[in-house]
Formats: structure tokens, C-alpha cells, sequence
């Protein structure tokens, strides 16, 4: 991936913005607050400061766009106080979310009292992930895990139903056995669980694997097996576009004899990957917002998205991923908070009999 001058291009793209056409609403002199359900410290806080500014430039009148945080119950305490605030529809109040927000309401966790289908997405955000092992155990595969099932892994998580669900979930689903350690606090401190040789299996979310695990595959220290993948067009999944050269967790389970991609267990985890990945984060207005606010914070991000020098901007903070606006992020969010009964309690009933967790 090229790396370019973050200022720079960001420069470039508010320059193409401005060049660009007219929108039906006018915020000239408000101020937008830009809510995320996490602390400031987090991957939401660098996507939502990231967009931030390049709103506040392309939205009619040049509005102020603060961002304000709500962190609590793994997000759930922020996606709550956005569900009280469906009658704010003037355009000044938007909500950006993430997997941890999607995989409780997918779950129904009884914290979640908000509701997917009130709220209306104007910007959907993809990521990726990579899985890495040690050197010794990565010589032992050959684009299967099947040589790879007599080891025991130790897994630093942060918890079941978090992002953690999914490599869980795929590593039951290739046959290996993982003890995982619940409780480290983020996916940097399962990294440094990795690197001090207390863990022999880690996953790392694209911009975290680029700036922390590559070193360590330059250093011969780790070697990357699998990423999730990607969305295609079609909804089917594919090679992560930022990982082009790495197969993706479908071809690796296609090719190891304890995995299968279809059925319950695939249907669980693609909605899963989907609801964690492939549209991670979105941006949402309230069900009240007229539709004149709703095309024009859509004309802004797509000029945004499509403006000279955003690619290489967003590739340097974001990866190289889909940014959909319009029916592309109102399908992509259908996708990841929609899940057939079949899977759902197929997830309830496996962290049950795994982990003891329970919904109820």
C-alpha cells in the first residue's frame, strides 16, 4: 500500500471538495456533534477524526463537526442514548457505530434498547483483519489447518461476544483447539501477549497489522495465514483488497476438511464478518431527518469518497477499503444487523456449551 502525507492529501481532498456541487440543506453557523459510543482513544475515534473534518468542508455552509464520545457497556450505553434522540432530525446529531455495536443487537443482548431499522445509514466503512501464527507453527501449513490441529493455541481475547466472536468462532470452525485468555483490555494487549510468547495465535485489525505486526513479519517474528476477506458486490466474500496476495478465511476453510462454507455454522459466522468487517463502521442520522438532510449528507460523502487524493488519504488511516454512501450503505448496514434464527441460536447455543455465556 502506498504511503503518502496524511496532511497533505487531506489538504488535496478538502480542495476537491470545495470545487464540487450544490446540496439541498444549509448548516452555515451550526455546529454537528458527531457522536461515538467509545472512548477517544479507539479505532472509532481515528475513523470519526478523520471524517470529521472532511464533513465539516463538504456539508452546505461549512458547519463545525465535533466529535464527542459516549463510551460504556461495550457501546451499548451510547447506541442507547442515539435511539432517544430519533426526533433530532435537523441534521445536527449523527451517530457512528462499529461491530461492538452490531453484535449485541445481533445477539439480543437485553443492554440493547435501541433499533437498527429506525436509524438511517448515509455512510457505510469496511475493515479487514489478519490472523498470524509463530514461525514454527506457520511452517506447518500449506493453505489448510489440517496439520495444524494437534497444537493447542493460547488466544489473548477481550471477550467472547465482542470482535473476538469471530476468530473464536473460525478457529472452532477449522479444527483447532484454543484456550483463550479472557479480560486483556484491547486487541494490543493480545498482540503483546503474542510477542512475549504467551500466546501462540493473534489476529490484528487491518491498520493495527500494519503498523504493529508487520515489523514483526519483517523481523521473521510472525507469519500472517489468513485474512477475514472482503465484501464483493454480490455479497460474496473475497481476498481483503489491502491483503491481495493472502487467502481469505473462506479459502482456507474451503480447503481444511473439518470446515465447511455452508450451512449453520457458515451462515453464523459470514453474518458476523459482515456485522465486524465488512461494514464495521457506519455513520447515521436520526428517523426523523427529512429526506432533503438525508441527500444532502449524502451528496457531501460522496463527494468526499470520490474526491481527487481521498483514496490515498483513507488508505493511510483507513486501508483500502469500500467507503458506500447512498444504497450501498443502506444495503451493507441491512446485511450486517440482519441474522437468520437458524444462526443466531446457533452462536447462543455454542457460547453456551464454550464459555458458559449466556443471553438471557
Amino acid at each position: 500500500m502506498k504511503r503518502t502525507s496524511f496532511g497533505a492529501t487531506a489538504a488535496a481532498v478538502i480542495v476537491a471538495i470545495a470545487a464540487q456541487g450544490a446540496f439541498a440543506a444549509d448548516f452555515s453557523g451550526k455546529t454537528i456533534e458527531y457522536t461515538i459510543p467509545f472512548s477517544e482513544s479507539g479505532g472509532s475515534a481515528k475513523w470519526a477524526n478523520f471524517f470529521a473534518p472532511l464533513l465539516s468542508d463538504a456539508l452546505p455552509g461549512k458547519p463545525t463537526v465535533v466529535v464527542r464520545y459516549r463510551p460504556g457497556a461495550g457501546s451499548t450505553e451510547g447506541a442507547n442514548w442515539f435511539q432517544g434522540q430519533q426526533d433530532e432530525g435537523d441534521g445536527l446529531t449523527i451517530f457512528g457505530d462499529s461491530g461492538s455495536t452490531k453484535f449485541p443487537y445481533l445477539l439480543g443482548d437485553p443492554r440493547v434498547r435501541y433499533e437498527y431499522h429506525d436509524w438511517q445509514p448515509v455512510l457505510a466503512s469496511a475493515t479487514g483483519g489478519v490472523v498470524y501464527l509463530p514461525p514454527d507453527l506457520a511452517a506447518k501449513f500449506d493453505g489448510d489447518m489440517d496439520d495444524l490441529g494437534d497444537e493447542v493455541y493460547l488466544y489473548g481475547s477481550q471477550g467472547a461476544t465482542t470482535l473476538d466472536l469471530v476468530p473464536l468462532l473460525a478457529f472452532r470452525m477449522l479444527g483447532l483447539d484454543v484456550d483463550p485468555v479472557f479480560g486483556v483490555e484491547g486487541r494490543g494487549d493480545g498482540r503483546l501477549m503474542f510477542e512475549r510468547g504467551e500466546a501462540n495465535i493473534d489476529y490484528q485489525t487491518s491498520s493495527a497489522y500494519l503498523a504493529n505486526v508487520q515489523p514483526l513479519v519483517d523481523d521473521g517474528l510472525a507469519v500472517p495465514i489468513f485474512s477475514w476477506g472482503a465484501l464483493d458486490d454480490a455479497g460474496n466474500i473475497v481476498r481483503d483488497p489491502t491483503f491481495p496476495d493472502m487467502p481469505s478465511f473462506k479459502e482456507v476453510c474451503e480447503a481444511t476438511a473439518a470446515c465447511e462454507t455452508e450451512g449453520v455454522a457458515w451462515d453464523a459466522i459470514k453474518a458476523f464478518i459482515i456485522a465486524g468487517f465488512a461494514n464495521q463502521k457506519t455513520i447515521f442520522l436520526p428517523s426523523s431527518a427529512s429526506q432533503d438532510v438525508v441527500d444532502t449528507y449524502t451528496e457531501a460523502l460522496r463527494s468526499i469518497v470520490t474526491a481527487e487524493g481521498f483514496k490515498d488519504a483513507a488508505a493511510e488511516v483507513l486501508g483500502v477499503y469500500p467507503q458506500l454512501v447512498a444504497g450501498g450503505a443502506i444495503e451493507a448496514t441491512e446485511q450486517a444487523t440482519s441474522i437468520s434464527p437458524e444462526a443466531k441460536k446457533y452462536v447462543l447455543d455454542w457460547l453456551v456449551d464454550a464459555y458458559g455465556i449466556s443471553m438471557n
